[in-house]
């Protein structure tokens, strides 16, 4: 969301320009278009770091603990509600798919 503002600043200093406010648009175009949202970096790049450092060790972790306590089997409430949801015998509500 924080790159598409950033292109809207930009169209909004254009307009500001075209309406005869230079001052205020340059100071859009030189204070805020193109600025990094924390030292050094865009969001992007937050997301990247974010993704192969924290998030990428939260999913190791999880497997490694589906894997060790019930065979790595995923959705284990999701499986158990559909069970307990399900009418046996009904089309549609097969427990697998054939």
């Amino acid at each position: 969301m924080s790159g598409h503002a950033d292109l809207q600043a930009g169209e909004a200093a254009d307009l500001l320009r075209e309406a005869g406010h230079g001052d205020l648009a340059d100071r859009i175009e030189t204070e805020l278009v193109g600025r990094n949202v924390i030292e050094g970096r865009w969001t992007f790049q937050l997301v990247e770091e974010y993704d192969e450092g924290y998030y990428a060790t939260f999913k190791d972790l999880e497997r490694t603990a589906r894997d060790s306590l019930v065979d790595g089997r995923p959705h284990l409430f999701e499986a158990e509600m559909k069970e307990d949801r399900r009418t046996q015998g009904r089309r549609h509500h097969e427990a697998t798919p054939d």
